[in-house]
């Protein structure tokens, strides 16, 4: 994962609501309904992504979770999660693989 410096324009408010949306992607999916919060640079990449990343640990989890592996990388996957969160709370710009590619080739960041 790549790392791009923290840019100043980001708000503690911005870092608090791209942190939530990676461990519960509801909140991600609420932050781009939100008027004030999808204009947001900041918040509007983190939601995406989050989302994005929330589907693929759901799909992951339902192809493995029919074996006795899928149970055990189920909880190791959702602290990957939290470290996503974590990084995002200090108001960094990361890249996921694979799926950061994927959101800025559709435009969607």
């Amino acid at each position: 994962m790549s790392e791009q410096p923290v840019n100043p324009d980001i708000t503690s408010d911005d870092k608090l609501w791209a942190a939530l949306g990676y461990p519960i992607g509801i909140i991600a999916l609420i932050m781009l309904l939100m008027e004030e919060k999808k204009v947001r640079p900041f918040i509007k990449y983190h939601a995406v992504q989050s989302i994005a990343a929330n589907i693929i640990f759901v799909l992951i989890s339902i192809l493995l979770g029919i074996t006795v592996v899928g149970a055990l990388c189920a909880p190791l996957l959702w602290l990957v999660f939290f470290w996503w969160a974590y990084k995002a709370y200090q108001g960094e710009y990361f890249e996921i693989p694979v799926i950061t590619n994927f959101i800025k080739n559709q435009g969607w960041v």
